[in-house]
């Protein structure tokens, strides 16, 4: 009996977090066209779903490499971490 008990909460906890993960990621989906901070909860869904998904895992972690490629794009292009344009004064 015990043992069983203990495989239910498993089961239950797993299901909550695969509801609340692809929830959050569904939300973050829309907010591609919505106004609002999907590259945030984007990779906040991944994160929840990555706890029991190796595919969420995978692509948490293609999200960050990709976002670290993007950084350094960027501080390639503006040297010294300043706008080209801006003096101090």
């Amino acid at each position: 009996m015990y043992s069983f008990v203990i495989s239910t909460l498993k089961q239950a906890k797993r299901v909550i977090v695969i509801v609340v993960g692809f929830t959050v990621l569904l939300i973050g989906i829309t907010l591609i066209v919505l106004p609002g901070p999907a590259t945030l909860v984007i990779p906040l869904g991944l994160a929840i779903l990555a706890t029991e998904f190796v595919w969420a895992r995978r692509l948490l972690v293609r999200f960050q490499h990709g976002t670290r490629r993007l950084k350094d794009a960027i501080s390639r292009k503006v040297p010294g971490g300043r706008q080209e344009n801006s003096r101090p004064r």
